[in-house]
């Protein structure tokens, strides 16, 4: 059972476990180590089903403790650049390549290599939390967060393993995206008073997102511990049109907002239904539909909490104030558990071709987690 992180590494490298597919497989493989370490094993399948989360408990669950959480899906690996298989793990030069060895298979790994070593006679539990789908919105641990008041004692913590060079992380920001499909009339492009052009009708859209991206950058709020130190939003999709001669009945575009701590995406989003109405309001021939694509709320860790003080002090490092990308960790902190991010790999690394993490790394992880272990009894 001693295995290696890498060893844990190259098997969960092996399943494609790529967003939006069947997880069946690295969910048995996970759920069959943790029950051979001595677990307490949930299989917590979603709403799709054909994917599912897992919950694993050791010690005793009707006490407060901590829970490790990582997600086991991957963005594709369809982009030019990778020099070999993206699914089967190489080394080269210390580090280990695939897809998902940082973002986020490393830390599910050495969880999964380190629990060997986890003493039988816990006084607070430890709880391993995994998830699917978090590549498009946190989607699968929503489900598994809703479970939980079933399966353990309130935690006192979740350390979210996304990479972060194993520096804990207190704070990121929140995140809405959406999308937006105006209509208006078909008609001939010499005759276009008796249509309704609906790019131009999404134009005004974008306008107004760019006029509300601006007013946040010059009112705030703002929190100088993020760069840029606001709320953002931008268009990043628009598809429209089938001929310049004709003037296009729909058009589609999709927006997202990054949220500071303290502002509710939900809030933004908001904001952005209500310039829509007000676009095609009074217009007879236009309408507006708004759906939303993903959304998760920020993260704000106190740097004073138990729970800061407790990862600075296994990891070494004193915590950073917050990072540009988002995590699970933000859906916790409002189920109410108080959450961190502390992880080995690099962000830069996630969702490239050749995607890899230091085997040196991985080490200083185990390290960290046989420090909490030691906490626990």
């Amino acid at each position: 059972m001693d295995l290696s992180p890498a060893d844990l590494l190259a098997r969960l490298v092996a399943f494609p476990s790529v967003c939006r597919r069947p997880n069946g497989e690295i969910v048995a493989f996970a759920k069959d180590r943790l029950e051979a370490l001595g677990a307490a094993v949930t299989v917590l399948p979603g709403p799709e089903g054909d994917r599912a989360n897992l919950f694993a408990s050791f010690g005793p669950r009707d006490r407060p403790g901590y829970v490790l959480s990582g997600h086991l899906d991957v963005v594709p690996a369809d982009q030019d650049g990778w020099t070999g298989d993206p699914f089967t793990l190489r080394r080269r030069d210390g580090r280990l390549i695939g897809r998902g060895a940082c973002d986020m298979k490393g830390f599910v790994a050495t969880v999964l290599s380190a629990l060997a070593a986890l003493p039988a006679d816990l006084e607070r539990p430890l709880h391993v939390a995994l998830s699917y789908d978090e590549e498009i919105g946190c989607v699968g641990v929503r489900h598994l967060l809703a479970r939980l008041p079933d399966l353990c004692a309130p935690p006192l913590g979740a350390i979210i393993g996304e990479p972060s060079e194993l520096r804990p992380v207190l704070r990121h920001k929140g995140k809405v995206a959406g999308k937006i499909t105006l209509r208006g009339r078909a008609g001939h492009s010499s005759r276009p008073d008796l249509a309704e052009n609906a790019i131009h009708l999404a134009a005004e859209a974008v306008l107004a997102i760019r006029d509300l991206h601006a007013r946040f950058a010059a009112d705030g709020p703002f929190h100088h511990d993020f760069a840029p130190p606001v709320s953002t939003l931008q268009v990043g999709i628009i598809a429209g049109g089938s001929g310049v001669n004709i003037v296009p009945d729909a058009c589609r575009l999709d927006w997202e907002a990054r949220a500071v701590p303290g502002v509710d995406p939900a809030a933004i989003e908001a904001q952005v239904e209500a310039a829509v109405a007000g676009i095609v309001a009074g217009r007879d021939l236009a309408s507006a539909e708004c759906e939303t694509l993903a959304a998760y709320p920020a993260l704000d860790l106190p740097g004073g909490s138990d729970l800061a003080r407790l990862v600075a002090d296994l990891a070494g490092h004193a915590p950073e104030g917050a990072v540009s990308y988002g995590t699970e960790a933000g859906l916790f902190q409002a189920a109410g558990i108080p959450a961190i991010i502390c992880g080995p790999g690099s962000i830069a690394e996630a969702h490239r071709p050749d995607e890899s993490i230091a085997e040196a790394e991985l080490a200083e992880c185990r390290a960290l987690l046989l420090r909490l272990f030691d906490r626990l009894t």
